[in-house]
């Protein structure tokens, strides 16, 4: 395997591929691979990958891989549609 990636390391140096592009196309593709392995499952790519899941939501963003956007986040149902409370005391 070293000598795969070395080879691999040389053809990105001989492409005048810079090491943030080559940093960039190694993340994207290795994110979509664990998501094909894992069935598209989030969760279980981002334990392959050894990253939070949170993490691999950013990077997907990022890459625009699946949908490219993340979802919405919603407010509590018992917090919906209130507007924050102030706290009231001597300062």
């Amino acid at each position: 395997m070293k000598q795969s990636f070395d080879a691999l390391v040389d053809q990105l140096l001989n492409g005048n591929i810079l090491l943030s592009e080559g940093v960039g196309l190694l993340e994207r593709r290795m994110i979509e691979r664990a998501l094909e392995r894992s069935g598209g499952k989030q969760g279980a790519a981002s334990t392959l990958l050894g990253i939070h899941r949170n993490t691999l939501q950013r990077k997907m963003a990022e890459y625009e891989i699946g949908n490219g956007r993340r979802r919405a986040r919603r407010k509590p149902a018992g917090r919906a549609g209130r507007s924050p409370q102030r706290k009231n005391g001597a300062a």
